[in-house]
């Protein structure tokens, strides 16, 4: 059985939480006393090389590709798996929102003649202010709209 080596660190709350730790102390002192590795398990050999490997001291400086090896192990190359999934995702996107248009044009078509006259009276008259205000907005959308395409595909020159 593996002992506290210090007085002062109390009990853990859990049997294989401290266990753990003190396999761990226990490794890293031997690794620090230079000890014979001959008697240890595996679990204490894996401790003490990683207490050895943490005192080695850090190289001095960065190689001068760092960034670009870093870069190179996050963003792996993209596969042709990769685009077809995408593809796949945005054809069951389009399909979902064909489906969802369809259900609403029937649900309109069967259920409309009950619910659309109350809606239709919900509608500004024809000569009110909210309809022109209504539709100065409509104008001023669809003007922001086409000059946003406009600038999104300028007119080609001719020489």
């Amino acid at each position: 059985m593996i002992q506290h080596i210090d007085d002062h660190i109390p009990p853990f709350d859990d049997a294989a939480q401290e266990h753990e730790w003190l396999a761990q102390e226990n490794a890293t002192r031997r690794e620090r006393l230079q000890l014979d590795p001959a008697g240890d398990d595996a679990r204490s050999r894996r401790y003490r090389l990683l207490a050895r490997t943490l005192r080695e001291p850090l190289p001095d400086a960065l190689p001068a590709d760092f960034a670009r090896q870093v870069a190179a192990r996050i963003a792996p190359a993209p596969t042709r798996r990769a685009a077809s999934e995408g593809s796949l995702e945005s054809m069951l996107t389009l399909a979902l929102g064909i489906v969802l248009v369809a259900a609403a044009t029937a649900v309109a078509a069967i259920y409309g003649s009950t619910w659309l006259p109350s809606f239709v009276t919900l509608l500004p008259s024809p000569h009110s202010a909210a309809t022109r205000w209504l539709l100065a907005l409509a104008g001023c959308l669809g003007a922001s709209w086409l000059i946003g395409q406009w600038q999104l595909h300028p007119p080609k020159k001719t020489d």
